[in-house]
C-alpha cells in the first residue's frame, strides 16, 4: 500500500518542539524508519474547539465498558498475540501485505527503530480490547495505527476507540490530535468532529490548514 504524500524528510532532532513543528507543517510520522515523516492530507482536531457531539454520544454508549490506558513505549513485557492481533486486523481491512506481526513489535519495543512512544490500550472489565500505537508529547498526540478483533468486538468499536482517544488529549490538555491523513474515500468518518482541521498543500511554502469539510470531501469523493 503506497501511502499518500506529497514530501519526505528525516529529521534528527527529537525534542518536543521540532516534532511538533513538524507536524503542524503537514508532516506525520512514519513506520519507514527512525525520524521519517511524511507531509501529507494530514487530519487534526484543535482540542480547544472540540466539544462531544450528540452522535459522538451515542457511540459511546454503544460502547459502553470500554476503558482507555495510556502506556508508555517500549513495552516491557511484549506478548505476540498483540503483534499477531493487529497484523490479522490489517490484513483483513486492507491486504495480507500491510502490517507484519515483526513491524508490530519493532514499534512496541525498538526505541532505535520506532518513531512512536505511547501505547493506548483499551479494556472492557479488564478483558483486552484493542488498542492504538501514538506518539504523544506535551502538545500533540498523533493517533496512528489502530488495532482490534475484528471478529469478537460489537460494531462501532474502532470508532468508539478513537473518540475516547480525542476525549483523552481534550482531557490531558493537550492543543491538537492528529488523526492521520486523509487518502481515500472511507476516511470521510474522521471530518465529524467539532474543530476539524485539514492540511491542504503540497510544500512547507503554500501548505495551510483548512475547515472547509465539504471541500475535502468532494476531493476524497475525486478519487473513487
Amino acid at each position: 500500500m503506497d501511502y499518500f504524500h506529497w514530501d519526505e524528510k528525516t529529521i534528527t532532532d527529537f525534542s518536543d518542539k521540532n516534532i511538533s513543528d513538524m507536524y503542524d507543517a503537514g508532516y506525520v510520522f512514519t513506520r519507514i524508519g527512525k525520524g521519517v515523516m511524511h507531509q501529507t492530507r494530514s487530519a487534526r482536531i484543535d482540542l480547544s474547539k472540540f466539544d462531544i457531539s450528540s452522535e459522538n454520544r451515542r457511540i459511546l454508549k454503544k460502547t459502553e465498558g470500554i476503558d482507555l490506558q495510556a502506556i508508555e513505549l517500549p513495552m516491557k513485557e511484549y506478548d505476540f498475540s498483540i503483534g499477531k492481533l493487529a497484523k490479522d486486523f490489517y490484513a483483513t481491512k486492507f491486504g495480507s501485505s500491510i502490517m507484519s506481526a515483526q513491524k508490530v513489535k519493532e514499534m512496541l519495543v525498538n526505541t532505535d527503530k520506532s518513531n512512536f512512544n505511547c501505547l493506548l490500550e483499551y479494556k472492557n472489565k479488564g478483558t483486552f480490547v484493542g488498542a492504538t500505537i501514538t506518539y504523544l508529547n506535551d502538545s500533540i498526540l498523533h493517533y496512528s495505527y489502530p488495532f482490534y478483533d475484528l471478529k469478537d468486538t460489537q460494531k462501532d468499536t474502532g470508532l468508539g476507540m478513537m473518540i475516547r482517544a480525542i476525549v483523552f488529549a481534550k482531557e490531558s490538555g493537550l492543543k491538537y490530535i492528529y488523526l492521520g491523513s486523509l487518502q481515500r474515500p472511507s476516511d470521510t468518518y474522521k471530518l465529524q468532529f467539532a474543530g476539524l482541521e485539514w492540511f491542504d498543500g503540497g510544500s512547507t511554502n503554500t501548505g495551510k490548514w483548512s475547515s472547509d469539510v465539504e471541500a475535502v470531501k468532494d476531493a476524497l469523493a475525486n478519487l473513487k
